[in-house]
């Protein structure tokens, strides 16, 4: 998007465990920006309502939405597909609303060719340790399933600079969203 009164595209990423909800939660607390809710072919978990955790949609239909040019971004994990809808993200830019987008490397790269001027944040953690101690301190992780996020962590760390425009570093959670709001705010400074 040109200068204008649309909204911007944002992706924030970032390895599990590294803080990513904290930070959203404390940036969109204090900015104006909108979460983008996700779409997903899993199933909903107790707690979890359609359109506010993700919009759940059977897989015939995502597959539908991914071929008719329906969907930003898309991913496959654990079987489940996962992506962005245009319908949900579309209208809020034009309205004027920066829309964060909470996605892996592989949507942030579908990002990057069908959304150019989409600013893309990745949020990395001091070291793997940390990031180990994080995982296993949320006591709902198995020990393989640490070991694996930990070798995914490692890649999207290493591929971070050729994708994302921002690396933000998360060792203190107040700088890390600081720093997040200073890069919306620029934005906002573009000239809109």
């Amino acid at each position: 998007m040109t200068a204008s009164p649309e909204g911007h595209l944002v992706v924030v990423s970032g390895p599990s465990g590294v803080g990513k909800s904290s930070i959203l939660a404390g940036v969109l607390e204090a900015s104006h920006a909108v979460f983008s809710t996700s779409a997903t072919t899993r199933e909903p978990r107790h707690h979890e309502v359609d359109g506010r955790e993700y919009h759940f949609l059977d897989r015939d239909d995502f597959e539908a939405l991914i071929e008719e040019g329906d969907v930003l971004e898309w991913a496959e994990y654990g079987g489940n597909l996962y992506g962005t809808l245009r319908r949900e993200v579309e209208p809020l830019i034009a309205a004027g609303s920066d829309v964060i987008l909470d996605i892996e490397n592989e949507g942030a790269k579908q990002i990057r060719s069908s959304y150019p001027s989409a600013v893309l944040v990745f949020i990395r953690p001091p070291d793997l340790d940390v990031l180990h101690r994080r995982l296993t301190e949320r006591g709902d992780t198995s020990s393989r399933d640490i070991e694996r996020r930990l070798s995914v962590a490692k890649a999207q760390v290493d591929e971070a600079p050729a994708i994302y425009d921002h690396i933000v570093l998360n060792d203190d959670l107040d700088t890390a969203i600081g720093r997040v709001i200073d890069i919306l705010s620029s934005l906002s400074d573009d000239g809109r």
